[in-house]
C-alpha cells in the first residue's frame, strides 16, 4: 500500500539560510551597488559591482518564506543580513544603495545589510512614479 508519508513540522528552517550562504563568488570587490526591489508580495536584493554586473541576488521567497510572510519587514531583514554576510565575505567595504518600490521591506532590508559592517555611501530612491498614468476606464452605464 505504499510508503508512509511523514510530514515534519518545524518552526525555523535554518537549512534555507545555510544554503543561501553556500554559493559565494570568489571575486573580491571593494565597492558595489545594492539594488533593493520592495514590492507588495516580495523583497528582492541584488548586489552588483560598479559596472552593473550582478554578483549576488537573494529574495525572501528564496529563503523559504511563503505567501504573505514574504512581504514582511522581518523577511526583508533576513534577506539583507544574508546579502550583507556574503558581501563581507567578498571583502566589500562600502556600497551605494538604490531602492525601488513601495513594499514593507524597504528600510528593514537596508538595516539588515548595514548591520554586517558594510558602509553605505549613498541612498537613492528610484521608485517609478507615473506623471499621469494610463487613460481611466469609461464610466459604467446602467
Amino acid at each position: 500500500m505504499g510508503k508512509k508519508r511523514i510530514i515534519k513540522k518545524g518552526g525555523n528552517d535554518s537549512s534555507a539560510s545555510s544554503r543561501a550562504l553556500a554559493r559565494i563568488p570568489k571575486k573580491k570587490v571593494a565597492v558595489g551597488t545594492l539594488n533593493i526591489l520592495a514590492t507588495f508580495n516580495n523583497t528582492i536584493l541584488t548586489l552588483c559591482d560598479n559596472k552593473g554586473n550582478t554578483l549576488i541576488a537573494a529574495s525572501s521567497g528564496a529563503l523559504g518564506f511563503k505567501g504573505s510572510r514574504k512581504s514582511t519587514p522581518f523577511a526583508a531583514a533576513k534577506v539583507g543580513e544574508i546579502i550583507g554576510e556574503k558581501a563581507s565575505q567578498m571583502a566589500m567595504k562600502e556600497a551605494n544603495v538604490v531602492i525601488r518600490g513601495i513594499g514593507a521591506g524597504r528600510e528593514s532590508a537596508l538595516r539588515g545589510f548595514s548591520s554586517k559592517g558594510i558602509g553605505i555611501t549613498n541612498i537613492s530612491d528610484v521608485t517609478p512614479v507615473p506623471h499621469n498614468g494610463p487613460r481611466p476606464p469609461k464610466p459604467r452605464r446602467i
